[in-house]
């Protein structure tokens, strides 16, 4: 009898060992759910490449390694995924995929822990992936960064965050601008309504479907811009960037667009209420004719002060300009969702910092929000790789003088010459 019981407990105990209870942190955060359906290996030299899927600190992973990995790790960055609660897995875009791994590469991305504006879990969930993938297939000799729009939040932070532990990083239509964004949104909105004697600060409940409608009238934004809304539009270049190819033409995509981001918050976090960070009280808009608005506008000050002044890892932190290996950037010269200017505030931290020969930018003619050719991001990822191996600057645009950039020709140099179709057709043909 007592053999018997004491097998039985061997066998119970064997149970549990074999099926152990899933980690508190390998499923999502409460109220959350993951959509991550299986991703079919790729094939490189005619085999198959092995895929990786599961969940780590709260969040989705793909991991695929080619059939003959060169050491290598690049980590892929997703863009901002809005305010709902469904976490989801990006692969590399552009033809990126592939490229890596035909190089040898493998790739890992993560869905983050959290959606809304929250750099903080891009950041530290996208390191604790590189450590898993050291534990799940082995310690990479080099791992890179690229990614998207908050992607590039992400990364701009990552370099500094965890100095020395990546090689090099891409990012494309990224907001390294940092809060710069935000204040972006405000400025569109504050002088728009200034602009129309349209007073709707606190954005109240129904502001896209009374104010705005209101100032688009008054503005000439349905049609034809009327004084005001020709000023709305000079401010609104001036401070996505400045005068440059496509500019007005990007106005006309945008300005609509642009009224939607000002919305009642959806909690009062960071990542569900950015604007509590974004302010309006230095800004010196130009042209200032024929409305004064730089003593008209209203002026809001940052209602989150901490968040706004911290260096701390928040859900939206500073970039300070300290990357610590190269960085190759591509933004559209008509993005306003996350405007060129992005660019221009990274150059100027950079360069405040000396660290001026780290970092490369590229200007391509485009306006809708990231939007590149697989031959504009992969001519950059294999510039950012020769550049890391051989020490080799690259080419890149000047971002920040406005001469140059004001040019018709500009960014010209690296926007793809056979790519169709988009915003393209914005701009005038390059020479």
């Amino acid at each position: 009898m007592r053999i018997r019981m004491l097998l039985s407990a061997v066998v119970a105990l064997s149970v549990v060992t074999a099926a152990p209870a899933m980690a508190a942190d390998d499923q999502p955060l409460p109220g959350y759910t993951i959509v991550n359906p299986p991703l079919a290996p790729a094939t490189v030299g005619g085999k198959p490449t092995r895929v990786l899927q599961g969940v780590h600190g709260h969040a989705a992973y793909d991991i695929e390694v080619p059939p003959q990995w060169n050491g290598k790790l690049a980590l892929w960055a997703h863009g901002y995924r809005g305010q709902g609660k469904v976490l989801t897995v990006d692969p590399p875009g552009y033809g990126l995929r592939q490229r890596m791994l035909d190089q040898g590469f493998a790739w890992a991305a993560s869905s983050y822990y959290d959606n809304g504006y929250d750099v903080k879990a891009g950041v530290t969930t996208t390191r604790e992936l590189a450590s898993l993938f050291g534990k799940l297939v082995k310690r990479p000799r080099e791992v890179y960064l690229a990614g998207v729009s908050m992607g590039g939040h992400i990364i701009g932070r990552s370099m500094e965050e965890y100095p020395g532990f990546y090689a090099g990083a891409l990012p494309m239509c990224g907001v390294l601008g940092d809060q710069a964004l935000f204040d972006f949104f405000y400025d569109f909105n504050l002088v728009a309504q200034d602009l129309s004697g349209v007073n709707a600060y606190p954005v109240p409940a129904d502001y896209q479907t009374n104010a705005v409608p209101k100032m688009e009238q008054t503005l000439g934004l349905n049609g034809t811009l009327t004084d005001r809304g020709k000023q709305l539009r000079a401010i609104t270049v001036e401070r996505s960037g400045g005068a440059r190819p496509g500019a007005e033409a990007s106005f006309e995509l945008w300005k609509h667009f642009l009224f939607t981001i000002a919305e009642a918050p959806t909690g009062q976090s960071l990542a569900e209420f950015p604007a509590q960070l974004a302010t309006n009280i230095f800004t010196r808009y130009t042209p200032n004719t024929p409305v004064d608005v730089n003593r008209t506008v209203r002026r809001v000050p940052p209602s989150n002060l901490w968040a706004r002044f911290t260096p701390s890892l928040t859900q939206i932190p500073h970039i300070a300009g300290r990357p610590t290996a190269p960085v190759l950037s591509l933004h559209g010269l008509g993005d306003m969702f996350v405007p060129f200017s992005m660019e221009q505030a990274y150059r100027d931290d950079v360069a405040r910092h000396g660290r001026s020969g780290s970092l490369v930018q590229r200007a391509i003619r485009t306006s809708n929000h990231c939007e590149f050719s697989p031959a504009e991001a992969g001519t950059a990822w294999d510039d950012l790789l020769k550049w890391v191996q051989t020490g080799k600057r690259p080419a890149g645009d000047v971002v920040n003088d406005p001469r140059v950039v004001s040019a018709a020709g500009y960014g010209c140099k690296f926007t793809d010459p056979a790519a169709t179709g988009g915003t393209r057709g914005l701009f005038p043909k390059c020479a």
